[in-house]
């Protein structure tokens, strides 16, 4: 599946092609969507494409895209200067736990028992974990662009993400996701983090759309050799 970095906030591409791999339609303006439109429509190896390609399926992810990351490295010193915490400790607790309850096989709050709730604290964890949701930020006219995908050109939406499971659920409910989304492949329900490729197979398996079909929006760029393979 071609794949698009989203740096910026407000960039989304949808690829249109018809019978002779040219591209159609673009949707979103800047520099990194004008680079990709011309270089999305054409084979790695320049020949032209037999046939007819249709991109079906976009698959997004919720940080850095719908969203801001949830509990980001920012989000975390926000809340050690908030709480009065040790940074360096706890950053380094989250490091050793926070795979595995993206995963799916921590809950919240053994996650949180693990990083901060190691000793007796003068705030609880309901605190806690309220704060880690009021971090999160909507990014409207990237939802807005998504729900015109969807309008405009009948796609289906997919939301690809590394999430906890209660995050996860958080962010889909306050934001009204459902309402967007067709399908959602979380990290913590299906026991695989990207840029694993068996994430992005097992996605595709689950909404039923083959790679040529589909294109992902994401945020870091060096998972691009992993979508495209």
């Amino acid at each position: 599946a071609p794949y698009i970095t989203c740096r910026k906030a407000f960039l989304v591409v949808l690829i249109v092609c018809d019978d002779s791999r040219q591209l159609l339609g673009v949707i979103g303006d800047s520099e990194d969507t004008r680079h990709f439109a011309l270089s999305a429509g054409r084979p790695r190896d320049g020949s032209v494409m037999k046939k007819a390609t249709r991109i079906t399926c976009v698959l997004l992810d919720i940080g850095g895209v719908l969203l801001n990351n949830g509990w980001d490295h920012l989000e975390r010193k926000r809340a050690a200067v908030n709480f009065k915490l040790e940074w360096a400790e706890m950053e380094a607790r989250h490091r050793l736990t926070f795979e595995i309850y993206e995963q799916g096989k921590l809950t919240m709050d053994e996650y949180l028992a693990l990083v901060v709730f190691h000793q007796k604290r003068p705030f609880t964890m309901a605190q806690f974990r309220n704060f880690m949701f009021a971090q999160s930020k909507p990014f409207p006219k990237m939802i807005e662009l998504a729900a015109q995908l969807k309008a405009r050109l009948g796609v289906k939406i997919a939301v690809v993400s590394n999430e906890g499971r209660e995050m996860n659920a958080y962010r889909v409910r306050k934001f009204k996701l459902d309402s967007l989304v067709d399908s959602f492949i979380s990290s913590s329900f299906v026991h695989l983090r990207k840029p694993d490729v068996h994430f992005f197979r097992l996605a595709l398996a689950l909404v039923q759309f083959p790679a040529s079909a589909a294109v992902c929006i994401s945020l870091p760029p060096h998972w691009k050799h992993v979508c495209e393979g």
